[in-house]
């Protein structure tokens, strides 16, 4: 057997190793924590709201994305993967997500919405929906979203706090800031 170099018994060698090994780990450990905060976050909301469904929809490139997570009231109503309504999400609705915008509807039946909207939102059972964004210092990163599927609800105004303050909970959370995806 030849040895070329006495660097492969160099254990100071392994250093840029170690350190890659690291950063891989370090990520690891906040994507869990990122996974503890949406889950607990999402329960939480649909407890407090008495709600059918509380998600997660993530961007993962510009305006698009899917359900990340979900709580459910029951798992027949499971949306988890799904990617919305490509045609209705646009740049003009983006934008006002982006500025904060909060959308409330009692009953989907009754609102002024794009038709496509209120297909898509009768497909997924959706009889009233609130959607509050969660914005980091790059933009929107994603919305979470109340579904009430049984009948319509007229939101509460603390209905809409307790969503903002939980978003604003996401959006602060080092493990997000640090963790793009």
């Amino acid at each position: 057997m030849q040895i070329d170099s006495d660097q492969e018994f160099d254990p100071s060698s392994n250093r840029h190793h170690d350190r890659g090994l690291q950063r891989v780990l370090d990520r690891l450990c906040q994507t869990i924590e990122r996974d503890a905060l949406v889950r607990q976050t999402t329960n939480q909301l649909r407890e407090l709201l008495q709600v059918d469904r509380v998600v997660l929809y993530y961007f993962y490139s510009q305006w698009s994305g899917q359900v990340t997570f979900e709580s459910l009231s029951n798992q027949e109503l499971s949306i988890l993967g799904s990617t919305g309504p490509d045609d209705c999400f646009n740049n003009d609705y983006a934008d006002m997500y982006k500025d904060g915008r909060v959308r409330a509807i009692a009953d989907i039946e009754l609102e002024p919405i794009q038709p496509c909207h209120r297909d898509f939102l009768r497909n997924l059972q959706v009889r009233a929906n609130l959607v509050v964004p969660v914005l980091i210092p790059r933009g929107l990163w994603g919305l979470l979203i109340a579904h009430h599927c049984q009948a319509p609800r007229s939101w509460l105004a603390s209905d809409i706090e307790v969503m903002q303050q939980k978003a604003q909970i996401l959006a602060t959370a080092s493990c997000i800031l640090s963790n793009p995806c």
